[in-house]
């Protein structure tokens, strides 16, 4: 087992500042604006994270999932991690999404890199269902061409043994795992195999729903779709888990978080494409969903607006944001 003497000095800096930022507040994966022609606005998405920052996430995660990584080519990808990084401003953590094929990865990575971002989430590979041996030598791989601390996504066809969590601990980059699988059997395993310090977090599609299972063993910290269009709502969740309010807690996820899982199943990607129409209602300068997605139709919006109002009310918050 790997000992935090055999981090970097950099890597472990970076390793205890999420872990700090894990434990007080939600991991912000910010969307990212885009024209109703489909080009990048970047004036919109430094207004758009500029008030995601100012709520104070524990972390800032661009050109993820929630921020359509795979729709962005490289010179976009650039603009977008280098003005999270100028908006983040030292603040919190930046920690921008690769992925594809370890080559393209790392393409990615270099551009990370060169734009000051200060950790990658290592998205699932493209397509093919790999065995240990290839999981881990793509992170090896990865991990041999950037200075940056990687934290690896199991979701989709990216699935570790704990053997696999073991081997890809040892990397000395390698300082974390997220969780879309929500296997808690699994994972429980998992936190088990991994060294003391190795960060574990929720990455199920609207992680509060599953929010109290992960921390039965071990895994409190998650990600936040939510967060993306609505923070009190996300805020007032943390809170309420983190104080034990269970009737406030029951409440957001009756009234709230259940309602709004059931219209995300109806459409697949509707995991991005609700989350940027919920944006879109709150007043916020994201623009539409890039292809292969698609908004939202008129009846499932009607849907939409009134789950977000009932949220909305339960932490007293108005409709409107002004960025």
């Amino acid at each position: 087992m790997r000992s935090v003497d055999r981090f970097s000095a950099d890597t472990e800096e970076t390793a205890q500042r999420l872990r700090a930022g894990m434990a007080g507040g939600v991991l912000s994966f910010p969307l990212t604006s885009f024209r109703d022609d489909g080009a990048l606005d970047l004036e919109s998405y430094r207004a758009y994270l500029t008030a995601q920052v100012a709520t104070a996430p524990g972390a800032v995660f661009p050109a993820c999932g929630t921020g359509e990584f795979g729709a962005l080519d490289e010179d976009e990808y650039r603009e977008v991690v280098r003005v999270s990084v100028e908006v983040a401003g030292g603040r919190l953590p930046v920690v921008a999404g690769v992925g594809y094929g370890y080559a393209q990865a790392l393409r990615f990575a270099r551009i990370a890199e060169e734009a000051g971002a200060d950790a990658l989430l290592v998205l699932p590979h493209y397509l093919v269902a790999a065995p240990q041996d290839g999981l881990v030598e793509q992170l090896r791989r990865i991990a041999s061409g950037t200075r940056l601390p990687l934290i690896a996504y199991q979701r989709g066809p990216v699935s570790f043994t704990a053997e696999g969590v073991r081997r890809i601990a040892e990397i000395p980059t390698v300082i974390g795992l997220k969780d879309g699988h929500s296997d808690l059997d699994r994972l429980q395993r998992l936190t088990l195999a991994a060294p003391d310090g190795f960060l574990f977090f929720n990455g199920a599609a609207t992680a509060e729903i599953q929010a109290r299972a992960y921390a039965t063993v071990g895994v409190p910290a998650y990600s936040s779709a939510v967060h993306a269009f609505a923070p009190e709502i996300a805020d007032a969740f943390f809170t309420a888990l983190r104080d034990g309010d269970d009737a406030r807690t029951k409440a957001l996820l009756r009234d709230f978080y259940v309602p709004l899982v059931e219209l995300r199943d109806r459409v697949p990607g509707y995991a991005v494409s609700l989350v940027k129409a919920a944006a879109r209602l709150r007043g916020l300068p994201v623009g539409p969903v890039r292809a292969p997605l698609t908004d939202p139709g008129p009846a499932d919006l009607a849907a939409l607006e009134k789950v977000l109002d009932a949220g909305l009310d339960l932490v007293g918050a108005p409709r409107l944001r002004t960025v």
